[in-house]
């Protein structure tokens, strides 16, 4: 037999013709795929561009309305995420499945959970969720310990290391790196080549361009629900990428940062000496009107917890608080949004703090100022109205109408309501919890142009980010924690990832206390 008579290897994984409609919208339309054993198969696009509702019809989430899936050169259909799985199609969603109140072992094996006599057997448990944990490399995270008292980025490893408890052969992972710490990212791609040269077919959604180009070995772009193009990893640029995403070209992602003369006004926010249960270690900043301030450092250092206790979450505080050089009893959410102090959080977990989902987009727009359109308890519809579509046009959000449940739309358009929601009470100091966090580039865009937008029509902001690019290219100045404290404030041309990694490891044992 030539060479040219050998069979082709049958693909792992064959979709063709697959379509998916809800109501009027096509999610997708004839899309296209082929997985191949033993390689890292990245789906690029931007949010609502179809990914999501390809991987949950190769998962069992949902039944396609036309098209085929071949698994093995057979036809399948599965039914149910269960059928998918015992198939060895599992997927880990950017939303988790975990539940808080249950231990990481429970959580596990919570959909077959080993047994003797009937009953669960907690020891063969325990035992299938440190193989699990170890496969994920998480071995530091305790069988025992319940999700609840767990970071995000501790139960995101938890929910990788329940999809490989299945043992797949194919293996998607939707955002899964998103709420993860540097180290436990670089911990997961060891993780994800390993897995990699045994077999496994992995299929990997990401926004972050430097992790697709790090690990993917063929893309696949979506855009509006159709394929756009495949291509081997490394074949085409970011730039090119980014372009076939969103469908026009691609400029720089952030906006130009106007120089700022030194600020001798008084500052917008003060912190004097903040304190609070040990995470936060005598805090002093300032931000001024028009100013943008990030705080860098590795996770869990302080830094979601600052912004906490600034809008009146957390109890316990020392240390004081000055709005516009006055002191301010930040006692609760209610004091720290009221009109004189008129402060936003845009919270780190859109899914589960920012919104309401089963409610429409109206409803979750309107909560946050009824209170404004409201007259003796009647909300007046027209001003409602008024300010929703104001609220629209200025961040694009893209939607059926405003009566559909905000669970309908994309991940970027539901961060769009939750900032929305937050600006139609016109906030004076906004506060920003990782924001971008599972967002497309396109959506990215347009949240730094509007980030620096109401910073220069004079609000005050302070923005967390796990992202160092975004500290660099949006913040006038960066404060960095480590172990609950500023230990430096970088600003100017200081601000550069090399600055920002040295600082988050206070490598060079320099500690600012104060960062005003």
């Amino acid at each position: 037999m030539t060479a040219s008579e050998i069979p082709a290897a049958i693909p792992l994984l064959q979709m063709s013709g697959v379509s998916k409609r809800y109501g009027g919208v096509h999610a997708l339309e004839n899309a296209e795929l082929t997985v191949e054993a033993g390689r890292i198969h990245a789906i690029l696009g931007e949010n609502g561009a179809g990914k999501s509702t390809l991987i949950k019809i190769i998962a069992g989430v949902v039944a396609p309305d036309e098209g085929r899936m071949l698994l093995d050169g057979r036809p399948v259909s599965f039914k149910s995420p269960a059928e998918a799985s015992a198939a060895g199609v599992t997927c880990v969603f950017q939303e988790l499945s975990l539940i808080p109140d249950l231990s990481v072992a429970d959580n596990i094996c919570i959909a077959a959970p080993p047994r003797r006599f009937g009953l669960i057997d907690r020891k063969a448990q325990r035992a299938v969720a440190e193989q699990a944990l170890a496969r994920a490399g998480a071995e530091d995270i305790h069988p025992r310990a319940l999700v609840k008292d767990l970071p995000l980025s501790r139960r995101q490893l938890v929910e990788i290391a329940k999809a490989l408890a299945w043992k797949p052969r194919i293996l998607i992972l939707d955002e899964g790196t998103s709420a993860l710490t540097a180290a436990d990212v670089a911990k997961v791609f060891s993780v994800l080549r390993r897995l990699r040269s045994e077999g496994l077919a992995l299929l990997y959604i990401s926004h972050r361009m430097q992790e697709i180009a790090e690990l993917a070995d063929q893309c696949t772009v979506l855009r509006n629900g159709r394929n756009v193009m495949s291509f081997p990893a490394g074949a085409r640029s970011d730039s090119e990428i980014v372009e076939m995403m969103i469908g026009r070209e691609y400029c720089s992602a952030f906006p130009p940062k106007p120089k700022r003369a030194a600020d001798k006004s008084t500052p917008a926010l003060e912190c004097r000496g903040l304190c609070w249960a040990g995470s936060l270690r005598d805090i002093s900043l300032t931000v001024g009107k028009g100013e943008v301030v990030g705080l860098g450092g590795l996770d869990g250092q302080g830094q979601r917890d600052l912004l906490l206790a600034l809008f009146g979450v957390l109890r316990g505080t020392t240390g004081s608080v000055l709005i516009d050089g006055k002191a301010a009893a930040l006692a609760s959410p209610s004091a720290a949004r009221s009109r004189h102090i008129g402060m936003a959080l845009i919270p780190e977990d859109r899914k589960t703090e920012g919104l309401m989902l089963p409610m429409t987009v109206r409803e979750n727009l309107s909560f946050a100022v009824l209170d404004r359109v409201s007259r003796n308890g009647v909300i007046e519809r027209e001003k409602e109205e008024r300010l929703i579509e104001e609220m629209v046009q200025l961040l694009g959000i893209k939607t059926a109408g405003l009566d559909i449940p905000v669970g309908a739309l994309s991940g970027g358009n539901q961060q769009k309501v939750v900032i929305a929601k937050w600006l139609m009470r016109t906030p004076r100091i906004i506060l920003l919890n990782d924001p971008t966090r599972g967002i497309d580039v396109g959506t990215k865009q347009e949240l730094y142009q509007l980030l620096r937008h109401l910073a220069e029509a004079g609000a005050a902001i302070l923005f967390y980010s796990t992202d160092y690019d975004e500290l660099i290219g949006c913040c006038d100045r960066v404060l960095v924690f480590y172990n609950g404290s500023i230990v430096r404030e970088l600003k100017d041309g200081s601000i550069t990832q090399h600055a920002l990694v040295a600082s988050a490891l206070n490598v060079n044992g320099e500690h600012i206390g104060g960062a005003a």
